[in-house]
């Protein structure tokens, strides 16, 4: 008996490796010290001496139960993006710049081919956020998930001067709400979307006029990471009073943690295109519109308030960015929540 014939493949993780080494040197920043296959990674913090008083933070998440579609599409060079979006948006939402990124992949069966390929993903996120995929870990787990299954999660640590921190504190009324478009579900409420719609091969690769794709390829599109674009608006001299990564919990849940007691978040409904793929939501599944705004992202990914003198700039910049915003509300005096209307 040994360990390759108790289930773990020693010489597949090695393989694995020296795989997705090229993807791992495209994320590359100056600040990185170590290389690729150490027992940790280093990162300088000397460039980051200039700032009155440097803060980290940090975010961590995983891509959820999307990662039944990619099994069952075996599609996997996408769900290492929504890993770290998931992370990374979070890091911007509070004014940080994301350094660095690692990454933890769980599998019943280690298939480098398979295990590069999803660390591609993570790399092309990284790329976009302009962050350093500086080390992970992929575990072989025999028994204990199905052999063709794996799980992904990752964690994100940036650094933001502690004046610029993006708290809300400083939110008032008047104050504009920008919405950013979403890419369409991005990574969260797919628990949901498994139920409504049959995850069977004919089902996924049916093509849709609505859609523009299968819906396989609409449910799968990766999360959109907006990290330039807030870097982005900061860079144009503009203070962002208060941010929101739509996740979990959709409009209801994360609009109200950016706002401080006693302001209200309205939101008109009709002030922005929303994604087919969510009609199709609500519509197959027989989602009551409240229950959508409280599960999903609803076409909006991000929304920050600014004062309202500087909307017309923040959309500006938000475009050269490459992103799509919309005036989507304002802030009133009230008891703190949101009104969609």
């Amino acid at each position: 008996m040994d360990y390759k014939k108790a289930g773990v493949d020693i010489e597949a993780g090695y393989k694995s490796v020296e795989l997705m080494k090229k993807h791992v040197q495209g994320t590359m920043r100056p600040e990185v010290l170590t290389n690729l296959g150490g027992f940790s990674g280093a990162f300088s913090m000397e460039k980051f001496k200039s700032m009155e008083k440097p803060t980290l933070v940090s975010g961590t998440d995983g891509v959820g139960t999307k990662l039944k579609l990619a099994f069952l599409l075996d599609k996997h060079d996408t769900v290492g993006i929504d890993c770290v979006a998931m992370c990374v948006n979070d890091i911007a939402c509070a004014g940080g710049e994301p350094l660095f990124f690692l990454d933890y992949i769980a599998c019943g069966r280690n298939i480098p081919e398979r295990i590069a390929t999803i660390v591609s993903g993570v790399a092309e996120g990284c790329k976009q956020a302009g962050a350093a995929l500086i080390g992970g870990e992929t575990a072989e787990m025999p028994g204990f998930y199905p052999a063709e299954e794996y799980d992904l999660a990752g964690f994100a640590v940036g650094v933001v001067d502690e004046k610029d921190l993006i708290t809300g504190k400083e939110i008032q009324a008047e104050d504009v709400l920008i919405g950013m478009a979403s890419s369409g579900i991005h990574s969260n409420g797919f628990s949901l979307v498994r139920k409504v719609f049959s995850m069977k091969e004919e089902a996924l690769n049916t093509y849709y006029d609505s859609l523009g794709n299968t819906l396989g390829e609409a449910l799968i599109v990766p999360t959109r990471i907006y990290v330039k674009a807030l870097k982005a608006v900061k860079e144009a001299g503009i203070t962002i009073k208060g941010c929101s990564h739509i996740t979990g919990g959709g409009f209801y849940e994360n609009i109200p943690r950016m706002l401080p007691e006693g302001k209200r978040a309205v939101l008109k409904k009709d002030s922005y295109p929303i994604l087919p793929i969510f009609g199709m939501l609500s519509k197959d599944g027989d989602i009551a519109e409240k229950m959508m705004y409280n599960t999903f992202n609803m076409g909006l990914g991000m929304v920050l308030a600014v004062a309202p003198e500087n909307a017309d700039k923040t959309m500006e910049a938000i475009r050269k960015a490459g992103e799509s915003p919309y005036i989507v509300g304002h802030i009133e005096n009230g008891e703190k929540g949101v009104e969609l209307c």
